[in-house]
């Protein structure tokens, strides 16, 4: 009987472990997007891991300096970003993957582009909390 308690207790605990993983990565999601449209540069340089590559729907790709810097140029400026789906794939100890379904409205070299996204994340838990380290974007039709 007491075997069976322990297995309940210890499989209880991880299970309430990993609802808070969840909620802290969906809120370090949430926290990236809203510095993306705010170029906020002081949250950004903490969620985005030094090797992050950032993928987007025509082929180009950023790493972290590019992101910020772009930003703070104005050479891509997000004015929107609208998560309507997002589901975590896996989640563990040390990183998760996340798919989610994104209408963005950006602009870039000053063009105005609407757009409907799927993208995949991979976020890794660092000391510092969620990092992204990769994502990639693809047009929906």
């Amino acid at each position: 009987m007491r075997y069976i308690l322990t297995i309940c207790f210890l499989f209880v605990t991880a299970f309430s472990f990993a609802q808070v993983d969840s909620i802290s990565l969906k809120k370090a999601m949430s926290d990236l997007d809203k510095a993306l449209v705010n170029k906020d540069e002081k949250v950004l340089m903490q969620l985005l891991n030094a090797d992050v590559s950032y993928g987007h729907s025509n082929g180009w790709v950023q790493n972290k300096t590019d992101i910020i810097n772009d930003l703070k140029s104005g050479k891509l400026s997000y004015e929107e970003l609208e998560n309507i789906s997002d589901t975590i794939v896996a989640i563990n100890n040390n990183w998760a993957t996340v798919r989610t379904n994104t209408n963005a409205e950006a602009k870039m070299n000053g063009n105005t582009i609407q757009i409907k996204l799927q993208i995949l994340e991979v976020w890794l838990r660092t000391k510092e909390g969620w990092q992204l380290i990769a994502r990639q974007g693809v047009k929906l039709q």
